[in-house]
C-alpha cells in the first residue's frame, strides 16, 4: 500500500482557548462548521481502520480521515457528539503513559486534561478507533534504538489491554520519524502510521494535513487541492 490518496486530517484539541501557542486547538464551534463542511461536500471523515479497509476495496472515493493526536479529553465532550450527529468516525492517537494527565510535553500554553483509559473504552464504543502515540510523546527520530522499541511496542501492549481489542495505528509525536523508527513500528507489528511531511511515503509514514482554527470554508478547499495534487499523481 502507498500513500493514501485519500486526505487525512490531523487535529489534536477541540476546545475553547485564549491562548494557543502551538496552534493546535480548534474551538468546537469551528470544529462544527468544518465537519459541516465536509457533509455538504458529500465527504464522510472516517477512522483510520476505515479509511484504509475502504481503500483496499476500492470503495474510499468520498472518504476523508479525521485523527486526534495526544487524546485529549476535549474529544470526549466537545468532537464526539459532532461526529456522531454526522455518522463519522475518526482515530484518536492516545499517549499511554500519561492517560489521565495532561499534556507535560508542551513547555508552553495551557495545560489540558488526556482521557483515562475509561474514557477511551467510552469513545471505543461509540465506533472510533485508538491507536497509539507511544507512551510518553518522545520524538523517534534520532532516539536510540531500544528506547523506540519501548515507546512502540509498550504502548501497543497497554492499549490493547485497555481496549480489549487490536490496536493496528500509530501517528509519530511531533510527526518526527526517521527510516529506523519507520521499521520498528512496522516490525512492532502495526499495519499502519501516520506522519505529518513524509520524507518517503508509505503505510508507516502517511501524510496528514493539519487543521487549525483559522480554516474555514476557502482554506479547507485549498487544502484538499493541495493534498490531491501533492499525492494524486500516481503515487
Amino acid at each position: 500500500m502507498s500513500a493514501t490518496k485519500q486526505q487525512v486530517l490531523m487535529y489534536h484539541s477541540i476546545d475553547h482557548f485564549e491562548e494557543d501557542p502551538y496552534l493546535i486547538t480548534v474551538k468546537p464551534r469551528r470544529f462544527a462548521a468544518q465537519m459541516s463542511w465536509l457533509s455538504r461536500r458529500g465527504l464522510r471523515g472516517v477512522s483510520m481502520r476505515d479509511l484504509l479497509d475502504a481503500q483496499r476495496s476500492g470503495t474510499a472515493g468520498k472518504l476523508v480521515g479525521l485523527t486526534f493526536d495526544d487524546g485529549y479529553a476535549d474529544f470526549v465532550t466537545h468532537a464526539l457528539p459532532v461526529l456522531l450527529r454526522h455518522g463519522f468516525t475518526g482515530t484518536v492517537f492516545a499517549v499511554t503513559g500519561r492517560l489521565g494527565g495532561d499534556n507535560a510535553w508542551d513547555p508552553l500554553g495551557p495545560r489540558k486534561p488526556l482521557m483515562t483509559a475509561e474514557q477511551l473504552r467510552e469513545v471505543a464504543a461509540h465506533g472510533m478507533e485508538i491507536g497509539s502515540h507511544t507512551l510518553t510523546h518522545t520524538s523517534l527520530a534520532g532516539a536510540p534504538a531500544a528506547e523506540v522499541r519501548h515507546q512502540v511496542e509498550a504502548s501497543r501492549v497497554e492499549l490493547e489491554g485497555i481496549l480489549g481489542r487490536p490496536v493496528t495505528g500509530l501517528a509519530y509525536p511531533y510527526g518526527h520519524a526517521d527510516d529506523a523508527a519507520i521499521e520498528a513500528v512496522r516490525a512492532a507489528g502495526y499495519g499502519y502510521a501516520c506522519g505529518i511531511r513524509p520524507h518517503a511515503a508509505g503505510p508507516h509514514n502517511l501524510p496528514r494535513t493539519h487543521v487549525g482554527e483559522r480554516d474555514n470554508p476557502l482554506r479547507l478547499h485549498a487544502k484538499r487541492a493541495l493534498h490531491h495534487w501533492t499525492w494524486g499523481r500516481g503515487r
